[in-house]
């Protein structure tokens, strides 16, 4: 039997690259976003691809969209990818960019864990949501976009204890900085990325989404998966240190 996966901003980039891998591994893989034409040509002659626009803040396009893809009412894996990115001085961002990022980063996701819930549960299968290194403590220059990705962080800890009776797993990818558009673009007034770099590609980040997939049920494992090892030392280092210590490394890091 087939299995499906439904993947939001599958456009370009990681969400893109995931959708890559699942179909070359043989699943019925749907690519929605925002932008139609760029799901279209990515799905173009692919028998098991299912294409659509979807825009993750309108909680209706997502109920349509799973519908149609769904038409056996069950799920085996949504992910919650679709996300955009502002950097710079937090007082230097417009409030409409900085409410685009709650709305996309934190609605979006809300609204397509709520309804993919009933097809996943049928399904016993994964919520993954794409969360971000950016998520474990604020950092300068990256404020809005941190608060929105601790937001997924906490959400994926809630909805993974809350849908365990159901049997459907939730979990998270967190990376650092991944050489997409969104990263070299928007986020180049991002003090973090210059003393970090870029080191993830979005074929690092696919691999480890189907990773997670396939990972066997650990009854007393976290929900979160740092992806690349600068994320897994931030990640062990961050669950350890004190606060002040946390706070002073972020703080040389905004320099």
């Amino acid at each position: 039997m087939t299995r499906s996966i439904f993947i939001s901003g599958a456009g370009r980039g990681i969400g893109r690259a995931t959708a890559e891998l699942f179909l070359s591994r043989g699943w019925r893989v749907g690519l929605f976003d925002v932008d139609a034409d760029a799901v279209a040509a990515a799905a173009l002659g692919r028998d098991r691809a299912v294409h659509g626009t979807l825009d993750v803040r309108d909680a209706d396009q997502w109920a349509k969209a799973l519908g149609e893809f769904c038409a056996d009412g069950a799920l085996d894996v949504l992910v919650n990818n679709a996300g955009v990115l502002a950097s710079g001085p937090f007082v230097d961002l417009r409030a409409d960019v900085q409410q685009r990022m709650v709305d996309v980063n934190v609605t979006g996701v809300v609204n397509g864990s709520l309804a993919g819930h009933p097809y996943l549960t049928r399904a016993r299968g994964l919520l993954l949501n794409l969360c971000s290194a950016s998520a474990l403590y604020g950092q300068p220059t990256l404020a809005t976009y941190g608060a929105t990705k601790a937001a997924v962080k906490s959400l994926t800890e809630a909805l993974d204890l809350e849908w365990r009776g159901s049997g459907v797993r939730v979990r998270s990818l967190l990376p650092l900085f991944v050489d997409t558009e969104m990263v070299t673009r928007d986020g180049r007034q991002a003090s973090s990325v210059a003393h970090l770099g870029v080191r993830l590609t979005t074929d690092d980040v696919a691999a480890a989404a189907w990773k997670v997939v396939h990972e066997r049920r650990r009854f007393l494992a976290g929900p979160h998966r740092p992806v690349g090892r600068q994320t897994r030392l931030m990640a062990a280092a961050a669950a350890v240190t004190p606060d002040w210590a946390n706070r002073l490394v972020v703080s040389r890091l905004a320099r």
